[in-house]
């Protein structure tokens, strides 16, 4: 069954991907099966679920390893099938290793899977377990590789094992509800009411591209948010934009939701 390609990708700003999960949708209805893409980011993820929400041809299940993962699997199949999480292939993996006295960042623990040939979407979250090591979601093709290659990070050798999902040491994420009144609802403005940072410190973050709007680094501070906009700060987690009125003094109230 073909699927109207050239309607889909029209103003795709991922137009690659985008591509990609149309094939992989068209032989799911070919083979009556469920064919899966590899892990895509968030704005991937979002532009590929909305493009395919008004098909009623085809049904799609975005899939991690757990609910709240950043980076999952699309799987794909026909609208009369049955879709659940077990049908997207995630594996995941411990790496396990005693970095008590030289600790190793998620940079180090991405680098080194990334040196070992995997590319960046054959596996999704990398989860720190403080000084014993990592866990990762992959696919499956992945565990082998990682299990031969991956010996040592920084100084410390460790090794590669395949754990249940269950065994994820996922830390549910810490909400905080919030009202702030600004005179603009520029960037600068609501980010450093919202992580509680500085106005000029959160214009220096904001230039030097460590904040993010809808998964995007935005450079810059002057720039209008809306209502359902979400913004990332490295380390300090992700702020959502709720609702936003109008007082009698022309000002903005804006509710405001942050996971940290």
């Amino acid at each position: 069954m073909q699927l109207p390609r050239n309607e889909l990708l029209k103003g795709a700003e991922f137009r690659d991907t985008l591509a990609r999960v149309i094939d992989l949708a068209e032989r799911a209805l070919q083979q009556w099966g469920v064919c899966c893409s590899d892990f895509l980011p968030p704005p991937e993820l979002e532009e590929c679920l909305k493009t395919f929400a008004p098909l009623s041809e085809v049904q799609v299940l975005a899939w991690g390893g757990y609910p709240q993962a950043e980076r999952q699997r699309l799987a794909l199949a026909h609208s009369s099938q049955t879709l659940t999480p077990e049908q997207v292939a995630v594996t995941a993996l411990e790496i396990r290793g005693n970095f008590l006295f030289d600790p190793a960042s998620h940079r180090d623990f991405l680098g080194a899977l990334l040196g070992v040939g995997l590319t960046r979407d054959k596996f999704g979250d990398l989860l720190l377990v403080k000084d014993r090591g990592a866990q990762v979601l992959v696919v499956p093709e992945a565990v082998q590789t990682l299990e031969t290659l991956l010996v040592s990070i920084r100084t410390v050798p460790v090794q590669v094992v395949p754990i249940p999902l269950e065994q994820l040491q996922v830390r549910p994420p810490q909400v905080k509800e919030m009202t702030t009144t600004e005179a603009s609802l520029r960037l600068d403005a609501v980010a450093s009411a919202g992580f509680g940072v500085s106005r000029s410190r959160m214009t220096e973050l904001i230039n030097s591209g460590e904040v993010k709007v809808n998964w995007r680094a935005l450079l810059q501070p002057a720039k209008a948010v809306k209502s359902g906009d979400r913004i990332t700060l490295r380390g300090k987690g992700r702020l959502e934009v709720g609702e936003v009125q109008i007082t009698p003094k022309g000002r903005y109230r804006i509710q405001l939701r942050r996971y940290s």
